[in-house]
């Protein structure tokens, strides 16, 4: 039999009203209960714990690394500013988008999700408690290179929290909605290594995580901006650091809500429930 695509959201008790308190809480309940079997799940996975608390961390490093080989004195940036908020970049990619592209493809083909599916609990929570564990992670690493910012190389507070708050919740959202469509189309967990490559790179080297767009050709740069995670590190870097015109940050802001949107669309449309093997 067919698995359909789009999300079922919609399975609910006869003569009960989806916006009734009732269901609000059990559904809270449900993805609280699904959220914590994850961390256990994740928690557990000793390689999936590697790649999102150690690699992060060595990343930051390289890229503090690469940029003192960088003429940075037109960028308005520090090798310490653009090292610790490209960190926040590579906790996006890795500790979320890689970690929940294996997760998916992991509880897949080992029929969880289909067994799920079986029960009162809807798509999306299903998708959200899967996700939540590797963006609550995520979140503790943003915390923490922000602290460390503060009190190991003297950098001020976010200037504008709402815009970096704002381009970290986008990121959060778009990295999940790209894992989840990019697990449609890797078949098993080994393979996930290298369906989730090109995202990497395009992202580490042409988003401004470990080279900021300013140092490169107006015409490259442009270009760049136009990928997925660029407009989620300009309205992060800049929210933490300040110093960006309002037309870069509308910019950066319809791309980065336009990728987020296609991520939506992309797991409505071609998520995977059954194993592909």
């Amino acid at each position: 039999m067919t698995t359909p695509t789009v999300l079922a959201d919609d399975r609910t008790a006869p003569g009960r009203s989806p916006s009734s308190p009732s269901k609000a809480s059990a559904s809270a309940r449900r993805l609280t209960a699904l959220a914590r079997a994850e961390l256990i799940l994740l928690v557990r996975n000793r390689s999936a714990i590697f790649v999102a608390l150690v690699l992060p961390i060595v990343m930051v490093f390289s890229i503090r690394a690469s940029l003192q080989q960088i003429d940075l004195s037109g960028t308005g940036l520090s090798i310490a500013g653009a090292a610790l908020t490209g960190g926040i970049g590579i906790v996006l990619v890795q500790v979320v988008y890689m970690t929940l592209v294996t997760g998916y493809v992991t509880r897949r083909e080992e029929l969880v999700l289909k067994r799920l599916r079986t029960g009162e609990v809807t798509d999306r929570e299903i998708l959200a408690a899967n996700a939540l564990p590797a963006v609550a992670l995520a979140l503790v690493q943003v915390v923490l290179l922000v602290a460390a910012g503060a009190v190991a190389f003297d950098l001020s507070a976010p200037k504008r929290p709402e815009l970096f708050l704002a381009g970290l919740l986008v990121g959060l959202v778009m990295m999940s909605g790209l894992a989840a469509a990019t697990s449609a189309v890797t078949r098993t967990v080994q393979t996930s290594q290298l369906t989730t490559l090109p995202l990497f790179f395009v992202s580490l080297f042409a988003s401004g995580i470990f080279v900021p767009l300013d140092i490169f050709p107006d015409g490259l740069a442009s270009a760049f901006e136009l990928l997925p995670l660029t407009g989620v590190m300009t309205l992060i870097r800049h929210g933490w650091l300040g110093g960006v015109e309002g037309g870069d940050l509308l910019t950066a802001a319809v791309a980065a809500l336009a990728w987020t949107a296609f991520a939506v669309f992309a797991v409505q449309r071609w998520f995977r429930w059954d194993p592909r093997g």
